[in-house]
């Protein structure tokens, strides 16, 4: 078979494969063009991202948490907004089964993250667990689908079994900051193994209030008092 037709029996196969199974954006699921990689560019505009990584004063993020515990740096990709992109990605991670928009942002995170020189020192990336129930039920953790896309770009690997979710809280969607507060203190285990590591970067979906990151920061910080810890999440409300 000549070139010439290896190269046109290809075009066939790659026009009749994309009919049958068209290229979707992962975040509003319509056609993407062939100059578009994962996500539409309408959905791209769309978001708003917070190019924290360039801040030289602290960000937004940084001031959510301060007076409550320490942390040693924090990120978040794009700021939440309803009605816009934003919400149907995390609707579409948490809700419809969309692992791959969660891998993909996970993989954007990560390069940026290691590039950030706050970010070096990190040596165990831990998501934010799951009751084991809700995870059953919902068949992942959308926490740990970003993570996994981070460790994959920044090389920083995953560990699961370091603090565990000993406690099914109702959703925190309605809650005030005090009532968000109060639905996750003390609902947190942590393995002894903590002890042994200096510094980790927890990964959330979206942070709100960050009562969930604090109470997970409280109960790494009692078994490991100079414990650094980063906080890096897809989205911030």
């Amino acid at each position: 078979m000549t070139v010439k037709a290896t190269q046109i029996l290809r075009f066939f196969w790659t026009t009749i494969a994309h009919l049958i199974f068209p290229n979707t954006c992962l975040a509003c699921k319509n056609e993407l063009a062939p100059s578009e990689g994962h996500i539409c560019s309408f959905c791209m505009n769309d978001l708003s991202f917070t190019h924290f990584q360039s801040y030289t004063e602290p960000t937004p993020m940084d001031k959510l948490f301060w007076g409550r515990v320490d942390i040693t740096s924090t990120y978040a990709h794009f700021n939440f907004e309803k009605n816009k992109a934003s919400q149907e990605i995390l609707f579409g991670l948490k809700y419809k089964n969309n692992m791959q928009v969660g891998i993909h942002f996970g993989k954007e995170i990560g390069k940026i993250i290691a590039s950030h020189p706050s970010f070096h020192t990190a040596s165990i990336i831990i998501p934010v667990p799951l009751h084991p129930k809700k995870q059953f039920l919902r068949g992942f953790n959308q926490s740990e689908v970003i993570a996994r896309g981070i460790s994959e770009t920044s090389l920083i690997p995953i560990d699961l079994h370091l603090i565990t979710r000993n406690k099914h809280s109702e959703t925190q969607t309605k809650k005030d900051r005090f009532e968000r507060w109060d639905n996750v203190s003390s609902i947190f285990s942590v393995s002894d193994n903590i002890k042994n590591i200096s510094h980790v970067t927890i990964v959330d979906d979206v942070i709100t209030t960050g009562s969930t990151i604090e109470s997970i920061i409280r109960s790494l910080r009692s078994k490991n008092p100079t414990l650094s810890i980063s906080v890096v999440t897809l989205a911030i409300a």
